[in-house]
């Protein structure tokens, strides 16, 4: 498993989305709609300040967004889409779609590990990931790596008596000789 946290990983994609939408948000203060999205990713003089990954996302699942079927997303539409995943998760689809369009902030060796073993990390197994389960699937996967590197360790090379057996001098011991120095005497 890639070394990330699971809060780090789902803050940056809420973080993209909400800052992708204030964006469009502030060129088009009628609303954001679908051709507003689509209007602002075929301008390539917004593209410094504009995140096409997350405007794809809102592009993709705009009437899912829309709520109230208006055309519109609203500010409070898109505080509860972010609020959902925030308690929710994301669900295979979400993160395949971020992956598909390369969601910013976020490795491709990231998510497409965190999509290959989503069902291994779905503990509660609702078809979504939160935070909590990425970090405890990571944290899982150290653990067990650990685990195997300890259990991996034997004492092939270890001698366990130090000096030589020809040796008759005092100097001559055993790690276990402590336990038998009176009785020898």
């Amino acid at each position: 498993m890639a070394n990330s946290s699971g809060n780090s990983l789902l803050t940056g994609i809420y973080a993209g989305l909400t800052n992708t939408y204030s964006y469009l948000a502030a060129q088009y203060p009628n609303g954001v709609t679908l051709e507003n999205i689509t209007k602002a990713q075929g301008d390539s003089t917004k593209t410094p300040y504009f995140n096409n990954t997350f405007a794809s996302y809102l592009q993709s699942n705009f009437s899912q967004i829309d709520k109230d079927s208006d055309g519109i997303i609203s500010s409070e539409e898109m505080t509860n889409l972010t609020n959902r995943m925030s308690v929710q998760g994301l669900t295979k689809q979400e993160l395949t779609q971020l992956y598909a369009s390369g969601a910013s902030g976020i490795s491709q060796d990231t998510i497409s590990n965190i999509l290959e073993h989503f069902d291994d990390m779905d503990t509660n197994h609702d078809g979504r990931l939160t935070s909590e389960e990425i970090s405890a699937y990571s944290v899982n996967c150290a653990r067990l790596e650990k685990e195997d590197e300890f259990n991996n360790k034997f004492a092939t090379d270890m001698s366990v008596f130090y000096g030589s057996e020809s040796s008759s001098t005092d100097g001559t011991y055993s790690m276990l000789s402590y336990r038998y120095k009176n009785n020898n005497k």
